[in-house]
């Protein structure tokens, strides 16, 4: 039986399943994907316990894309609808991939998926400021028909048309939170609340439905980690250090900061809402919760990172 040390949560940045400019072909992504899977590979053979969370815009972006397409002559689905199919279709790659690379590496350590719900407040502000852009391009003039046509909120994108743009509301809970626990004691590698997981609203007799908008994932895997009892929060991104000033002349490496100064860094807007700020904000909660350590680094940095070589370390 394998031994294990430690737990982590391995939150996977988008470039872990599809690069800038690429075209998202199945061949392409499967290749990035299996190149992941030999970091997190890694630090399974060093003995943690792990759960792999991802990011999926891209793929829904796609998913959507092809709604829109074909709506002449099949049904869009709802973006709740479109979240689970995009989990199920990275989660299958992660899956076989890693389960490839485990076997190859002589560790015997079964890897599954869990399509994940989460459930956010319906009384979220979120859902009274849509803020998320989604899905593909717009003309002005069938911007103006989707919101009487749908009652969508379409903003115009800078350079470019007008994009449909959906609530994020705060994850409070994983609907499969105790199925991932106890699969993760019982040793298994799990692959979990993708995209933040499907973001769904119970009812007073606990009826669960799916909303549209979507979670950010950063913010789930903070509660994932917490769900887990994770020693680590491990956040995988572009670069491989967080910065202030960031893009700046004088723009500074951070390679280790409290929750205090985290904090402190956030209210001076060194990090903004749309990249680097729900990362903060979810080694904050990570942390404040009983976390240990959040490392946030780059996808090729993942092995070194916990073993303090590299990386931005948070701690309280």
């Amino acid at each position: 039986m394998r031994m294990v040390k430690k737990a982590v949560v391995v939150a996977l940045g988008g470039n872990a399943i599809l690069r800038h400019n690429e075209r998202g072909t199945a061949e392409g992504q499967f290749s990035n994907v299996r190149r992941t899977s030999q970091h997190i590979a890694e630090i399974i053979r060093e003995g943690y316990a792990v759960v792999v969370t991802h990011g999926n815009g891209p793929q829904v972006g796609d998913i959507l894309l092809r709604n829109e397409m074909a709506k002449d002559t099949l049904p869009p689905m709802p973006l709740d609808i479109c979240g689970a199919e995009s989990q199920g279709m990275i989660g299958y790659m992660l899956q076989q991939s890693l389960n490839e690379t485990l076997r190859a590496a002589g560790i015997d350590c079964p890897v599954v998926t869990v399509l994940t719900q989460t459930v956010v407040d319906a009384d979220d502000p979120a859902f009274e400021n849509p803020t998320k852009p989604i899905g593909p391009y717009y003309t002005e003039e069938q911007a103006k028909g989707l919101m009487k046509e749908k009652g969508w909120k379409m903003v115009p994108i800078p350079g470019k048309d007008y994009r449909r743009v959906v609530p994020s509301p705060r994850p409070i809970a994983l609907v499969e939170g105790e199925v991932i626990t106890r699969l993760v004691r019982d040793g298994m590698v799990v692959i979990a609340a993708g995209g933040g997981g499907i973001p769904v609203v119970s009812s007073p007799h606990g009826l669960l439905r799916g909303v549209e908008g979507v979670v950010d994932k950063d913010y789930t895997a903070a509660l994932l980690a917490r769900l887990i009892d994770a020693d680590y929060l491990l956040i995988l991104t572009d670069v491989e250090y967080v910065f202030l000033n960031y893009g700046d002349p004088d723009q500074q490496v951070i390679r280790e900061m409290t929750v205090a100064g985290a904090k402190k860094h956030l209210a001076e807007t060194h990090f903004p809402p749309g990249s680097m700020g729900p990362k903060i904000e979810a080694a904050i909660a990570f942390l404040e919760a009983g976390g240990r350590r959040v490392v946030i680094t780059s996808l090729d940095s993942a092995g070194d990172a916990l073993a303090g070589r590299v990386g931005t370390l948070i701690h309280r």
